[in-house]
């Protein structure tokens, strides 16, 4: 039996809940690989002989490994964002603390390591990275942006700066410093924000 998906141009797709199932499958088997063996051990035999999903499927859908490992993160990110409520502080919170718990995930944190440093030295990987910071950020933009229309920020507003002054911390702390963090670190840097902006 198939299920139906709504196409971008409104077209009414069908959707066979078998592939749904064999990409969850290998996506799952990526993390946990990931976790387990580190990135290099990525390859679409061992998500293969881990997931039970066979090599040419495999190969259709992700012809590169790079791609394997762009749809186990982006999949995650999409998965946890926050559903903003139309309040600023609290939005903001709720979506800094969805980053957080992401960023203490050991399969997420491993991969984004790999994924910067290989990115100056991989045009794959400076893809990837580019477009897990627009995924990963675009909520907290989102956020910020709605802010500014209900006049709760300045009109002036620089959104991509501000964005950097929220997940900027959190990054830095987690991946440079190697340091944990807790909910009580996130409120600090959005009150530090919002103190800043008004």
């Amino acid at each position: 039996m198939t299920r139906e998906a709504v196409s971008a141009t409104g077209s009414v797709k069908r959707v066979d809940p078998r592939i749904t199932r064999s990409k969850t499958a290998a996506l799952t088997a990526v993390r946990e690989i990931l976790f387990a063996e580190g990135w290099a051990a990525v390859t679409h035999a061992a998500v293969a002989a881990r997931s039970g999903v066979g090599r040419s499927t495999l190969y259709r859908h992700w012809p590169d490994v790079v791609d394997l490992l762009r749809d186990a993160i982006a999949g995650e990110m999409a998965r946890t964002h926050s559903e903003p409520k139309g309040r600023l502080r609290e939005d903001l919170l709720a979506e800094l603390n969805t980053i957080r718990r992401q960023l203490h995930d050991p399969a997420n944190l491993r991969l984004i390591r790999v994924i910067i440093e290989r990115a100056d030295i991989s045009p794959s990987f400076a893809a990837l990275k580019q477009g897990l910071y627009r995924e990963g950020s675009r909520t907290t933009a989102e956020i910020i942006e709605s802010g500014v229309r209900r006049g709760e920020l300045p009109a002036d507003t620089d959104v991509a700066f501000a964005v950097d002054q929220l997940l900027g911390p959190l990054f830095f702390r987690r991946l440079l410093v190697s340091a944990a963090f807790d909910a009580a670190y996130v409120d600090r840097v959005v009150n530090g924000y919002l103190a800043r902006a008004s």
